[in-house]
């Protein structure tokens, strides 16, 4: 009980110790601070506002080649998913992009028909698919081809896809960097099934046709 009363006397310590020094500010300093943390949070409403009308926040597709171009130019970050309506990966990127374009405002998240686009395809050496392009300011920083990097499994984690993309610096990414988020032991079984069954694995998407 002693130990219990001794922590109970220190937390009241130091909150006495944070009242005294606000007390001890004078008004003109938190009138000052008060701006401050004001000020914060009109450039916060302002930049999102911004991202928005340049159509962050969604996962859309861009109906061609030319639109890329705009598109990228527009938005400092942004992740463009080549996909192709017959390869079942792609819908699974579909689902895990469209939770992460919602919670990464300041990326733009985009993705295009490979079969739309032979010029891109070509100049940017997609050649796998599904293949997401990492860009930055406008120039390709990285990509995810296939899911070698995200534990060659369908069943990786959004949580594994969002450290993926924050290690490319292609979205602002708050965990830690040197350890990915773990996969569950059930993930790493259903890898190794999937691959026996299909046999050929990701070069059976190739779009190097």
């Amino acid at each position: 009980m002693d130990a219990i009363t001794k922590v109970l006397e220190k937390v009241e310590e130091q909150v006495d110790a944070e009242l005294n020094k606000l007390s001890e500010m004078e008004e003109d300093d938190l009138e000052r601070l008060k701006q401050k943390r004001l000020e914060a949070l009109k450039k916060a409403q302002k930049q999102k506002q911004e991202w928005l009308s340049k159509g962050h926040g969604e996962y859309k597709e861009i109906p061609s080649e030319k639109d890329f171009f705009s598109e990228v130019k527009d938005s400092k970050k942004v992740v463009c998913h080549f996909y192709r309506d017959s390869t079942f990966r792609c819908k699974i990127l579909d689902k895990h992009l469209s939770i992460l374009a919602k919670k990464h405002m300041e990326t733009k998240f985009l993705k295009l028909n490979a079969e739309k686009a032979p010029f891109l395809t070509e100049r940017l050496r997609v050649k796998v698919i599904p293949t997401l392009a990492l860009l930055i300011d406008g120039k390709t920083k990285d990509y995810v081809v296939g899911f070698s990097d995200l534990g060659n499994t369908d069943e990786f984690s959004t949580e594994l896809l969002e450290w993926r993309l924050g290690c490319a610096d292609v979205i602002n990414y708050s965990g830690n960097l040197m350890e990915p988020p773990t996969q569950s032991k059930k993930s790493a079984t259903k890898k190794v099934e999937k691959k026996t069954i299909r046999g050929r694995g990701y070069d059976s998407d190739s779009d190097s046709d």
